[in-house]
This record gives structure tokens, sequence and C-alpha cells, in this order.
């Protein structure tokens, strides 16, 4: 045998031990005969460094230094899910899906696990790239501390695709959670708070020898990808298992509403029995095709339910109510606590959400209050103890003024928040717009971060995001915790974000109601930002999901003197306020006017490619068919209701030739 077979043939071995042990919980040899294997393995890579594998089991251990975690942009976007916690959100879940869905719906049902989401990248069978989720759009290359994880397989085995994501959520067991904390005591340091947040940590550690010595696991669940020959969920948990991943065995496919939800009790009582923290389950309709049909939303699947254990309560004493200062002028109470232990996290703040709530429950500073962590990141207080509360206390009175530059408070009619006026004069609100404009869905100003632009602003240096584009590199030095290379970074960035494309600026302005999904289909509609100055509030209403509301807001935000000197300014510096040539080169108006319904499996393009085609060349995609859609594109196994329905009212159905031969 050749050195390179032996180094081969021990690579293979110890990767199936690895399998065996991690994922399959079957070991079949000894600690220390694995440990002789790997010693073996290791003193032959380092005498015959000409057979590197940049995926050798050896490379487990660590030792490579990221001092920067590159961004990646996600091939398939991660999407977030929406949350339910009765069964009646399930059930009007289930009838909005019967809707739109032909034939008999299954459901697979699995744990939700509360731990740090990731995406995995496999190419010709070897883990390419890991991911984090970022804001679902893009995240951080953490691949060096994730093939740390000894669950994560390197290599694959069994018959897999050429390419392929595949997701899931890296976790940290409660036992060894414990043991690392009881190190930590012994060794007089503070423990850590909770598993979830010690995982997210362990992710972004420099060095990923320090991240192979925390005993994180891997626990996989969607694979993504296209043409994989996959027909439903329950098959792509199987499949994952068949090719080396960490599978949870206590996934179940069921076929009613009522079946979940005798899963969700079950596990509700039990889930404490896991080495895992879980939070919820996720039902999802098991049917892939049927998923293509229901598609997403701007922010979650609609094929995808999250189902919210009952939340954590606490109680404890309201010490102080204060009041924060957003972006827009809003104002939010908070609840300042008396410290209180909630789902493994210390908890010192709540929000109160505005006057009206704060009114509905009787909240009053020196209350015994119940504080829960339930579907939200920020506490909130949903009770207050009565038989508690002092003789003398009195009721809350809402502020008038803003606390930060005195401003009489308005609040408009149908609206439950209250608002400071001084948008122009108001400093959190000028500093909340700046980081707005620069955060990762907007501008994306890579060395520039909230604190810098809050001290950007107290300095002077900046009063408006316009403003940014003057900056000099000597004018930022000086600043706290800024050397030359930083404030370097800092221009470089802010320079580069001239190249971000115009949706994104537009996003970026902070028009209120003007989120990422609106900021798209103006510009897309409009394509330059001078058409949108000019257009008319009947207009903006005709264009497709632009509601009165979001027209007013709009028209609100270019009748200000100020906004439009911003967005003069912004012009001359060269950020992007049109689309590309290049973009436009791909869109045309062909399809203007027509809506189409997509329906079936296709050969030469898949779904959401044709979907693509279809809104880049000026057509509506619609999930469901009625008396306004134009044409179905009707591929094999196109459901029988949707002919009927197709049938009954007259809607032309062609196939995926004839609908690329329209936008030749």
């Amino acid at each position: 045998m050749t050195i390179e077979q032996q180094i081969n043939q021990l690579r293979q071995e110890l990767r199936e031990h690895n399998y065996n042990y991690y994922t399959l919980d079957a070991p079949v040899i000894s600690d220390y005969e694995f440990d002789m294997k790997l010693k073996e393995l290791q003193k032959l890579e380092e005498e015959h460094p000409q057979f590197y594998d940049a995926n050798s089991p050896t490379l487990r251990v660590g030792g490579q230094i990221t001092k920067n975690f590159e961004t990646v942009v996600h091939e398939h976007r991660m999407y977030s899910l929406d949350n339910s916690y009765s069964k009646e959100d399930l059930l009007d879940w289930e009838k909005r899906i019967k809707k739109l869905v032909d034939g008999e719906v299954n459901y697979t049902c699995e744990l939700k696990y509360d731990g740090v989401s990731i995406s995995l990248t496999y190419i010709d069978g070897e883990l390419e790239k890991a991911v984090t989720r970022g804001d679902g759009i893009q995240g951080d290359n953490v691949t060096t501390n994730v093939k740390t994880i000894n669950s994560v397989p390197l290599k694959l085995k069994g018959d897999f695709p050429a390419k392929f994501d595949i997701r899931g959520e890296i976790v940290l067991p409660y036992d060894g959670f414990a043991k690392m904390n009881q190190e930590r005591i012994d060794a007089g340091e503070e423990p850590y708070a909770n598993p979830r947040n010690t995982a997210s940590g362990s992710l972004k550690l420099q060095d990923s020898s320090e991240t192979a010595k925390r005993p994180l696991d891997c626990l996989l669940y969607s694979i993504q990808g296209d043409r994989l020959g996959i027909l439903t969920q329950y098959d792509n948990l199987k499949k994952a298992r068949a090719w080396g991943f960490k599978v949870p065995s206590e996934s179940k496919l069921v076929n009613t509403i009522d079946e979940v939800l005798e899963y969700v009790a079950y596990w509700d009582k039990h889930r404490h029995d896991l080495p895992y923290e879980t939070d919820g389950i996720v039902i999802k309709v098991n049917d892939l095709q049927q998923q293509e049909e229901l598609g997403f939303t701007a922010k979650a699947p609609r094929w995808a339910m999250a189902y919210k254990f009952k939340a954590e309560q606490a109680t404890t004493i309201l010490n102080e109510i204060t009041y924060q200062v957003g972006r827009t002028g809003a104002i939010t109470p908070v609840a300042n606590l008396q410290a209180v232990s909630l789902a493994g996290t210390t908890v010192k703040r709540a929000s109160l959400h505005n006057a009206d709530q704060i009114e509905k429950l009787d909240i009053r500073e020196k209350d015994t209050v119940f504080v829960e962590k339930g579907g939200e990141i920020i506490p909130k207080i949903v009770g207050v103890d009565f038989q508690k509360r002092n003789e003398d206390s009195k009721p809350t009175q809402y502020i008038v003024e803003c606390p930060e530059c005195h401003s009489i408070l308005i609040r408009k009619e149908g609206e439950a928040q209250h608002y400071c006026p001084n948008y122009e004069g108001c400093p959190p609100q000028i500093i909340g717009r700046i980081q707005h404009y620069i955060s990762r869905k907007a501008m994306d100003i890579e060395g520039l971060g909230g604190e810098t632009v809050a001290l950007l602003v107290n300095e002077g240096l900046i009063t408006n995001y316009a403003d940014l584009y003057d900056l000099k590199k000597e004018e930022v030095i000086p600043l706290e915790r800024m050397a030359e290379k930083s404030a370097e970074n800092l221009v470089l960035g802010i320079e580069k974000s001239k190249e971000i494309p115009f949706e994104r600026v537009l996003f970026a302005l902070g028009i209120r109601y003007v989120g990422e999904t609106v900021a798209k289909k103006l510009a897309k509609h409009y394509k330059t930002i001078d058409a949108i100055v000019a257009a008319t509030e009947e207009e903006l209403v005709n264009v497709d999901e632009i509601g009165i509301k979001i027209a007013q807001s709009v028209q609100e935000f270019f009748v200000s003197e100020e906004n439009r000197i911003l967005v003069d300014r912004l012009k001359e510096y060269g950020v992007q306020l049109e689309i590309s040539a290049e973009k436009l080169a791909n869109q045309t108006d062909t399809l203007k006017g027509q809506t189409f319904v997509v329906s079936g499996v296709f050969e030469k393009v898949s779904r959401t490619e044709l979907k693509k085609l279809i809104e880049d060349n000026g057509g509506k995609v619609s999930s469901s068919i009625s008396s306004k859609t134009s044409y179905i594109v009707a591929g094999d196994n196109m459901g029988p209701s949707k002919l009927e329905k197709a049938t009954k009212l007259g809607v032309p159905i062609i196939s995926e030739d004839e609908f690329l031969v329209k936008i030749v």
C-alpha cells in the first residue's frame, strides 16, 4: 500500500468512526483507539504535505485564526418563520393553505431547536462553506469554526447531489454547557448565561482551536437546491440522514392539525428530557411541490408555521419607566426592572409598547409585574400583581414632551404611538436615520457601526447621511477607539456604498412604511428617484401593493425641502438613484399588465426562474387563480382543482415553451 493510499484509508476509517460516535451515538472502537489512529494520520500528513486535504479529520482540532469573518450572500434566502400560539392560529393557517393548493395536504412536524441557524454548502460531497443566517439575505462565513464540530460531515456518503445547501441549527447540549460553566466557576470566572448565546459566540471566536474545545452539535433539517429529485420534506430528512448528516429522529409525518396538536402536547411535556433547548414545533407542508405553489411572503414561507410553547414567566419589580425615541420620532416606553432570571437570560428591561398598553394593564412604577419572554426577543410585561401594589401608588402619566429635545409630542388619529415632531433637530432621530442608512439591508457600509455613527454626530462631524460622503480620514482618526487603518476602512466603505443598487438606496432613505419589499416595487415601477418624486398620490396608489398610507408617506417625505436637498446631494456624490443600465437591459415591459399563475414541475427552467422572468418582463406573479389571471403557465403535475378553476373562468393555460416564446 502506498503512503497516499494509507493516508486515504485512515481518513475514511476516522470519518466512519466519527459518524458512528457523534451522529449515530453507536461507537465501535474505544476513544483511545480513535486517538491513536488520529495521531498516526497527523504524523503521516506532516511528513507528506503533498497529500493535504482541506476536509481531513485531523483539521477538526482547529488552529486557524480568523480576524474578520467575510460577509457572504446566501444563494437561497434564509427566511424566518411565522409564529402561532393556539389551535385557532393553526386552523386559520390550514384554511389559507387549502385555498391555495390542490389535493390532500399532510404535514411534517419537527422540534424547533433553540440554536444558531446555519447554512452549509456541499460541492461534490465536500463541505465548501458554512454561513450564519445573518439577516437572511447574507451572513458571516464561519467555515473554519464549523469544521471543528464533529457532527458536521466534511465528506458525504451515498447518492448526494453535485451541489446543495443544507440548513440547521448549531446547538450546545445541556450537559456540555453545564460542564463548561463548572470549569469557569472553578477558575473563578463568571458562568455563561445560556446555551444559545454561548453557541453563537463560539462560532465567532477568532481561534478555531478554541471553538474545537466547545461541545457544539449540529442538527440539520432542510435541503435547498435546484433539481434535487426530492419530493417531500419527510424524504428530505431521510436523504440527509443517509448522506451522513445528524437529523433529529423526533420528526413525524401527520395528516391533520389534530395530529399536529397531539405532537405539540407530547413534546411540551417531554421536551425537558431532550439534551438540547427547544422552544416549539415547526410544522411544514410535506409536499415540496405544494410548498412551491404556496411560496413566500416578504419575510416567511406560507408553507411553514412555528408553534411556540407557552412562554416562560417571571415576577419582578418595575423600578422606573423611561422613554426611547426612534429614528421616525416614535416614542417607546421601557420598563426598567429589578434583574430577574427568565428563559436562561437575566432580564433588566421590558417593552411597554405604547400609552394604550400601559393604561390597559394599569402599569405603574414600583408595581410587582409578570414578565414574559414568548415569541419576542425583547421581554414584555403581561400583567400586574395588584395584591402587592403600594397603597400610595398613582397611575402612570404618559410624558407630553420628547425626553431628548423637549418638543411637545403628537399622536395622530388612529395610531397607538406618540411621536416627536422635531424631525430635523432631535438627536436620536438624526442618529437613528443614519444608523438605518448604513445598516446591512440598506447601504451595508463596512467599517461603520451604530456606535461610530453616534460618535460622529455627537462630535459634530455629520448631521445627516449625505454628510458621510464628505468625511475625510484625517477627521475620523482623532475619534475614540479609531486607529488609522480603521479610519481608512470606514472611508473606503462609504465610497464603496455608491455601488449599492437603487432599490436598497430607496430603502436606506428611511421613508416611513417603505420597507425592503415596497422599495423594490417602487424602484422597479419608476426606475428613477426623480420619477418617484414627481409621482402623484393617485399614481403611487396604482403601483402594485402600494396603499394610500404608503403613498401619503412617500409624498410627505419628498415635500420636505431638507429631504429633497439630501437626495440631490446623494446624486452629486454618485449614489445609485436610478436602476442601472445593465439591470434595465434585462428588464422589459413585454408582460406589463398581465398576471400569471405558475403551477406544476418544469424542465427547462425552475419555478423560481420562471417567476423572475415574469417579473423582469413587467408581469405580475400570483399564487391563486381569479378572473384577473391572464395566463397559467403549466408544467407536469398541475393540480386538478387549478385546472378546473381555470377552465371555469376561461383562463388560458400555456406551456413552459409557449411562455418562453412570449418573452423572446
